[in-house]
């Protein structure tokens, strides 16, 4: 097959575009800083525009809130007028309220002409602003209290239908835009009897909630305009001053980088040779995190960690657990420094890891100086509790040995069960593969009421062991949270031998036997002299 030039490999995408493309291709990577005014150009505009409208909504929005907050006022006004000083004032001072107080002695408004005369005031001191109140309805006296014009005319009518939802628009004359609100003045009971019974109300059957008139809020908005378009005139020099400074520093940039490029490509074989110990270290490394994680977990199990199994629990139906403890460790702890205690454990420990690894058995954990293993998992085998049986002889072998050469007074207590467990890894810091279950809860039994020297063994064990271990019967104890049970102590193991190593029986057979601890280096010419 030929070979196809790298160069000719890239130069392959354009020269499958059309004209167009390709020049707007040389286009970008010539003229980048032109494209990039073009962009920053085009940005601002819409961000002007885009304020502009923001700017339209936001004045109406202000505008609306105005308006409701003028009508709630002269409400709260009226009210607060009608209710601590007419009542007030005509009651405790002999005066009258009327809606012709002007010429008349003791004399106040009644509510409604203080609204009326109120938003005259109003709109006196603030320019372009009115306040208004009008009716359908108005008194003879009011020649200005009735409807002006369509807007007015167009509130009665939608209010009528929605006393409670305002009506408003925004209106131009001559150039003038003015915002304007209505809201329904509700007829409320305090005022129904006047109205109904006054010689000159044009309507005598007022119901309480009936809308009596509109109270008219009328804002100008050229001002706000005026201000919002000065305000965007400079948000806009600001940002074409900012766009040009923004130019001119990415064509510093540009430039910068230019001259930087020639350098980087030099620096990038540098930076592959570091790349590459530096992925060396890390391989050296990772090898010795996965070397500690095979320290602390089963192998099965560290890999199913690396493999993202964050939940690892499994059922093993058939498993063997043994604990071990030193007898009299407190005593022998009290009379070492914390050095030498250590060692020593260390000692004992360490020869106890050995015999794990040599029966293949999984060293679960150990506490204080009690020593946990277990046979069957993480991978199940049939000879579990054999694996473990010979686990204990060999650490009871071994903790003999150690007294000897140390020269120190060391027991050791060991308790087996045979079973189901549950076994899994808890933890996110210093995690721990642990096993859970009774059968571990009376393996611990077994340890803890076993005696020095002595391999306590259940009837779970022993029934696996029988036959191929000698074992004594201890009789009924008594074991927390099981009641009485009939426990073992294991002895030793049988050897199988033969009455010479090649014979056979009439049958084909081996003239295999086992014989007890004690006399495995022993052979028997005659079979009975055995039994």
């Amino acid at each position: 097959m030929p070979k196809t030039d790298s160069s000719s490999k890239r130069r392959i995408p354009s020269q499958g575009l059309n004209p167009v493309k390709r020049f707007l291709v040389r286009l970008l990577f010539k003229h980048t800083i032109l494209l990039l005014v073009l962009l920053l150009c085009a940005g601002a505009a819409a961000a002007v525009w885009n304020m502009t409208n923001l700017s339209s909504t936001l004045i109406e929005k202000q505008a609306l809130e105005n308006s409701m907050a003028y009508v709630q006022v002269l409400q709260n006004a009226r009210s607060l007028y009608s209710e601590e000083v007419v009542s007030k004032v005509v009651k405790d001072e002999g005066m009258a309220a009327s809606h012709i107080f002007e010429n008349l002695a003791k004399t106040i408004p009644i509510p409604a002409t203080f609204l009326i005369e109120l938003g005259s005031q109003i709109s006196a001191d603030n320019s372009g602003m009115e306040v208004r109140l009008f009716s359908d309805y108005p008194f003879p006296n009011r020649l200005e209290g009735g409807p002006h014009n369509e807007f007015e005319r167009e509130a009665l009518r939608r209010l009528r239908q929605n006393p409670q939802m305002p009506f408003s628009r925004i209106e131009s004359s001559s150039g003038n835009r003015t915002f304007r609100f209505a809201q329904a003045d509700i007829m409320q009971a305090s005022c129904i009897a006047c109205h109904n019974t006054h010689p000159k109300s044009p309507k005598k059957d007022w119901q309480v909630g009936d809308v009596r008139g509109v109270l008219e809020v009328s804002i100008p908005l050229n001002t706000l305009v005026v201000e919002t378009r000065m305000w965007l005139k400079g948000t806009f020099v600001l940002l074409a001053g900012l766009s040009s400074l923004s130019v001119f520093g990415i064509a510093l940039v540009i430039g910068r980088l230019r001259q930087n490029s020639k350098e980087l490509e030099l620096r990038v074989h540098e930076r592959t040779a570091d790349l590459k110990r530096a992925n060396q270290k890390l391989a050296e490394a990772q090898e010795k995190s996965e070397g500690l994680l095979l320290n602390v977990l089963p192998e099965t199990i560290a890999r199913r960690l690396k493999e993202g199994d964050s939940n690892i629990s499994d059922g093993f139906a058939e498993v063997s657990i043994l604990f071990a403890d030193i007898v009299n460790f407190t005593t022998l702890s009290a009379q070492m420094s914390p050095t030498q205690l250590v060692i020593l454990l260390n000692q004992i420990f360490s020869a106890f890891d050995r015999l794990t690894e040599q029966f293949g058995l999984e060293k679960i954990k150990t506490i204080g100086d009690a020593y946990m293993v277990a046979g069957g998992l993480p991978n199940p085998r049939p000879d579990h509790a054999e694996a473990i049986a010979d686990m204990a002889l060999a650490m009871r072998r071994e903790i003999a040995h150690l007294s000897q050469t140390l020269n120190q007074p060391l027991g050791i207590r060991i308790g087996i069960n045979s079973g189901p467990a549950v076994a899994g890894v808890i933890g996110t810091k210093k995690f721990i593969y642990d096993l859970w279950g009774d059968t571990v809860n009376v393996a611990s039994r077994m340890e803890s009421q076993g005696r020095a020297s002595g391999i306590q063994i259940t009837p779970a064990t022993y029934a696996r062991l029988q036959g191929k271990y000698t074992c004594e019967s201890r009789g009924p104890i008594e074991v927390k949270g099981k009641g009485k049970m009939e426990t073992y102590w294991l002895t030793g193991k049988r050897k199988a031998i033969s009455q010479k190593p090649e014979a056979q029986n009439s049958k084909g057979r081996s003239n295999a036997l086992y014989l007890p601890a004690g006399k495995e280096d022993c052979w028997f010419e005659d079979f009975s002299a055995f039994l």
